[in-house]
């Protein structure tokens, strides 16, 4: 199994109000995007960051960038895909995806993903934490692509209820203090987050 991690940063990130885009907010002095970035080196082989627009505002992350194939900003799902034929043109296998708003990312997300996958025999595996599954935070096979991008053509948008179709295992997470898949929505989830580090 070869990995490339997909960021995934194609969302609008409206909630958050005006000023930078989330990937660009500053926790504890540093990007979201730089805290996502040093969970996930140790645990891949490549990392894309998956964004629309002027890829100018990233140059600095030392990331390629693949914007979403598909117009018209289709969800995470067109994100995953992009991040898929990007890994499969460099021999990966699989893609790990995340949020860019998730600072606290497990630092054996890429194992646990991958064992829960292999006991139970199927193609993808998702986290679970708190008894919440968090659909977007996947393991995925490349091969599985050109079905993931017909599908998303034929209008599906929702990652959890594609991936059922081909069977998804659940790593289970404690949800912890933090909860590893805290993600960042509001300006007082920044605020928050702060409040986790300086603990």
């Amino acid at each position: 199994m070869t990995v490339t991690a997909v960021l995934l940063a194609g969302g609008k990130g409206s909630r958050m109000g005006g000023g930078p885009e989330k990937p660009l907010r500053l926790l504890a002095g540093r990007p979201l995007l730089s805290h996502v970035i040093a969970r996930l080196v140790p645990q891949v082989e490549a990392m894309v960051l998956n964004a629309n627009g002027d890829p100018a505002r990233f140059a600095g992350f030392g990331l390629a960038m693949v914007p979403d194939g598909i117009p018209d900003q289709p969800g995470p799902l067109a994100g995953i895909l992009s991040g898929m034929r990007w890994a499969a043109a460099r021999g990966a296998t699989d893609v790990l995806s995340v949020p860019t708003d998730t600072p606290f990312l497990p630092h054996d997300l890429l194992a646990r993903l991958a064992a829960a996958r292999l006991a139970a025999g199927v193609p993808i595996a998702c986290a679970e934490s708190g008894g919440a599954v968090h659909p977007v935070v996947g393991l995925w096979p490349v091969d599985l692509a050109d079905r993931l991008e017909a599908d998303i053509l034929a209008g599906q948008r929702r990652v959890r209820a594609w991936a059922a179709m081909f069977g998804v295992a659940s790593a289970v997470f404690e949800a912890g203090a933090p909860d590893p898949f805290f993600n960042i929505n509001h300006q007082e989830d920044l605020v928050e987050a702060e409040r986790i580090l300086v603990k």
